[in-house]
């Protein structure tokens, strides 16, 4: 029998692949900390009519979701939006503005597995709510720029796309288009880059051959990298609404370059981000070298927790998976080596030395240090060959001669000086030692 293995899309953690993970999870807790956003969770498990009510009924062919036996419809989650929104729009009354909220959990899509992209995987999510103005997309971006730069990438390994729906609505409005032939427009914007001219074929199904002239300026529109360019472009069909939005620009723009990551952001209008629950500023982060998928994504909407029956309450977040942190960390190096190793490693000699050391084991372990021992006795050769390979910054050595002096041997592993140290004393040095005092 060749046994039993993880089902197609999802994936088991070992403990050096878990170990790499939880890298990942401490510094995006970190970053968000700093940023003083507060972690909270949620159920696995949600009522299908959530995510159908905030996606439509196309989305269940994409759920893990199923009758309990309650007989009721339900579905793991395939995002945070939706559950969150209904968190917050539960206790917005109670809730002290601006809400800043992160989470670090897993999700589920029935969908074809690819490269960065799973069935099974894990999202940190950024959520802003209660600010309307710009100054939360600048917040978040910052935050998602710095969840991606705190594990030493640079803006020469990634960058983030700005773009913003709210600025085409208005632009495709100036152009003539109307209220119904303008989600097809957007849906084309957002398949353009993968298939060109035939991204268009859908509109013209349902409204009709573009004209040329028209079309021109909409992919003349795409083409736009900067905020100079893009307000030249506006500049012959400027409303009160496209002035505003060009203001707003402005202040995201030179908010982030004023914290110093204007180098990390790219006008870029063809990313629409194809969910229509999307009411403004939309970004992503994109791999600058390699062929990864975008990193993270995210954007502002507004209207969704009023749609899912809560007060009216304006919001912005974003999400980045682990699945492409991890494959671009790998990537360019930055997995660390040892992400598992202990502090100290104690050699011990014979059973008397083995009961001896027990003491100093234990206290090293509940003052916060990592200490491993050989279960059993071992020749001290393989012990210290073992303390080696451990990664472990130190070794305590308990040996017959050094016990019979009331000392014990601490090896520096990294350039194999030894000291004797007093057994009463051990706690102390090591705490000095491992602190670099």
């Amino acid at each position: 029998m060749a046994g039993f293995q993880s089902l197609p899309g999802f994936r088991e953690f070992y403990p050096e692949d878990f170990s790499r993970r939880q890298h990942i999870f401490r510094h995006w807790r970190k970053n968000a900390s700093a940023f003083g956003f507060q972690e909270y969770d949620a159920p696995v498990l949600e009522p299908l009519e959530l995510y159908k009510a905030k996606s439509g009924d196309e989305i269940e062919g994409q759920l893990f979701n199923f009758t309990d036996k309650g007989g009721r419809d339900v579905a793991l989650r395939p995002e945070m939006t939706p559950t969150v929104c209904r968190l917050v729009g539960a206790k917005a009354g109670a809730l002290k503005r601006p809400i800043k909220w992160f989470s670090i959990g897993e999700f589920y899509r029935y969908e074809r597995a690819q490269k960065g992209r799973l069935r099974a995987f894990h999202q940190f999510n950024a959520d802003i709510f209660g600010e309307p103005g710009p100054e939360a997309e600048i917040e978040l971006i910052a935050l998602l720029i710095q969840c991606l730069a705190g594990f030493g990438l640079t803006k020469d390994d990634f960058y983030v796309r700005l773009s913003d729906r709210d600025l085409w609505f208005f632009y495709l409005a100036a152009l003539g288009f109307n209220d119904t032939q303008v989600p097809g427009i957007l849906a084309a914007i957002d398949r353009f880059e993968k298939m060109g001219d035939d991204a268009f074929k859908g509109y013209a199904e349902a409204h009709g051959v573009l004209v040329p002239e028209l079309k021109e300026k909409i992919l003349a529109f795409l083409q736009i990298k900067t905020l100079p360019e893009l307000e030249t472009a506006l500049a012959p069909c400027l409303t009160d609404k496209i002035s505003q939005r060009i203001g707003e620009w402005r202040k995201v723009i030179a908010g982030l370059s004023a914290m110093g990551l204007g180098e990390f952001i790219s006008v870029d209008l063809g990313v629409v981000r194809g969910l229509a629950y999307y009411t403004g500023f939309v970004f992503e982060a994109f791999d600058r070298k390699g062929d990864l998928r975008a990193l993270a994504g995210g954007g502002r909407y507004n209207d969704l927790i009023k749609k899912l029956g809560y007060a009216d309450l304006p919001a912005v977040g974003f999400a980045i998976g682990d699945v492409t942190t991890g494959l671009l960390l790998e990537q360019r190096g930055l997995t660390p080596t040892f992400v598992n190793a202990p502090d100290i490693y104690a050699v011990l000699g014979g059973e008397a030395e083995r009961q001896a050391a027990f003491a100093d084991i234990h206290a090293l372990r509940a003052a916060g240090w990592r200490v491993d021992y050989p279960l059993k006795d071992v020749a001290f050769g393989k012990q210290f060959k073992t303390a080696a390979e451990s990664g472990a910054k130190l070794a305590l050595i308990y040996g017959g001669d050094e016990l019979a002096k009331g000392v014990v041997k601490l090896r520096n592993m990294s350039d194999r000086t030894e000291q004797e140290i007093p057994r009463d004393q051990v706690l102390s040095v090591v705490r000095d030692f491992l602190s670099g005092r």
